[in-house]
C-alpha cells in the first residue's frame, strides 16, 4: 500500500520530483505516507545563483509541511523513518547532492532512511532505499521495485 501511495505521488508530481516522509514507530518502520511541496521551483525562480536546478532536477521539502509531519507524528508515539523524493527521467539513485544534503549537521531527521522512485516516460521503473551506514558517512542501497519497460 505505501509503496502504492508514493508511486501515485512521483507519477502525479511529474515533471518535477515529488517529496515526502514516512512515519513509523522506529527506524526501518514505515507506517504512514506524508506528501510535502517541493519548494525548489519557487527557489529557483527567486535566487538562481544560489539554487541552479529547479523541481525537475531536485527538491527541497517545505518546511512548515516536514515541520506539521513532526509535530503529529511525535504526538502518536511516531516518528519520522524515511525521507522519500523521485527522480523524473532518471533512475533511483541516491545522488551525491541528495548524500550531501541528508549529512548536513543542520538536517532534521539524520536517521531516517531514504526512498527514491525513479520514473521514466511517465511510469514508474525503480524504487530503491539508502540507509546511512552506522555513524558512517556513507549510504547503501537496496533495490525495492523494478519494473522493466
Amino acid at each position: 500500500r505505501l509503496l502504492n501511495e508514493l508511486r501515485e505521488h512521483a507519477r502525479e508530481a511529474l515533471p518535477e520530483e515529488c517529496c515526502g516522509l514516512l512515519v513509523g514507530e522506529r527506524q526501518g518502520h514505515f507506517s504512514r505516507v506524508h506528501r510535502c511541496r517541493n519548494e525548489m521551483t519557487r527557489l529557483h525562480r527567486a535566487d538562481p545563483m544560489r539554487y541552479p536546478r529547479d523541481g525537475r532536477k531536485a527538491f527541497h521539502m517545505n518546511e512548515i509541511d516536514y515541520k506539521t509531519v513532526m509535530e503529529e507524528a511525535g504526538a502518536e508515539g511516531l516518528e519520522v523513518t524515511a525521507v522519500y523524493h523521485s527522480h523524473a527521467d532518471a533512475a533511483a539513485y541516491f545522488s551525491e547532492l541528495d548524500q550531501r544534503f541528508a549529512l548536513e549537521p543542520g538536517f532534521p531527521f539524520p536517521d531516517a532512511a531514504h526512498v527514491v522512485i525513479s520514473v521514466v516516460e511517465g511510469l514508474v521503473r525503480e524504487t530503491a532505499i539508502f540507509e546511512r551506514q552506522g555513524g558512517a558517512e556513507t549510504f547503501a542501497g537496496r533495490l525495492l521495485v523494478s519494473e522493466a519497460p
